[in-house]
């Protein structure tokens, strides 16, 4: 006579679980670093926003304004992030708070950095550095601040 099998081995169902097992191994601090990069782009629009009103300040009027409220930049943080903050002369910061803050752990300062043609002084600005004034780890930052 001939036995009909009745469900799973024990070897079988160990087999599942340890395959369950690597993969959650991998996928759970992928999905961590993820969730905390998704968190830093709320620190980097505030800071591109705050980016445009000072550079239209600086196009408009030859010079920096003194600080963030004079340029334009909004005095409102959300969750995760603190209000923008200027320095008066070319750096625009933005600091992590709440959750953010805790995950990212010291490192919680996001910035963007003017350089312009022959300094900031009437001469035009070429570009942004957010590597300059960003002390956030490089895996957490945007492609082109890495």
């Amino acid at each position: 006579m001939k036995k009909v099998q009745q469900g799973f081995t024990l070897i079988e169902l160990m087999i599942v679980v340890a395959i369950i097992g690597i993969l959650a191994a991998i996928a759970i601090p992928a999905y961590q670093d993820y969730t905390i990069r998704s968190k830093v782009t709320e620190l980097v629009n505030a800071a591109g926003v705050c980016k445009t009103s000072i550079a239209e300040y600086y196009q408009a009027k030859g010079a920096m304004p003194g600080d963030a409220k004079v340029g334009g930049c909004s005095d409102v943080g959300t969750a995760n992030s603190d209000v923008p903050a200027f320095d008066g002369t070319d750096a625009i910061t933005v600091k992590a708070i709440g959750t953010l803050a805790g995950q990212l752990g010291a490192t919680v300062t996001y910035g963007l950095q003017a350089k312009c043609a022959g300094g900031c002084k009437g001469a035009a600005i070429t570009e942004w550095d957010c590597k300059a004034k960003s002390d956030i780890l490089a895996k957490y930052l945007p492609a082109s601040c890495r």
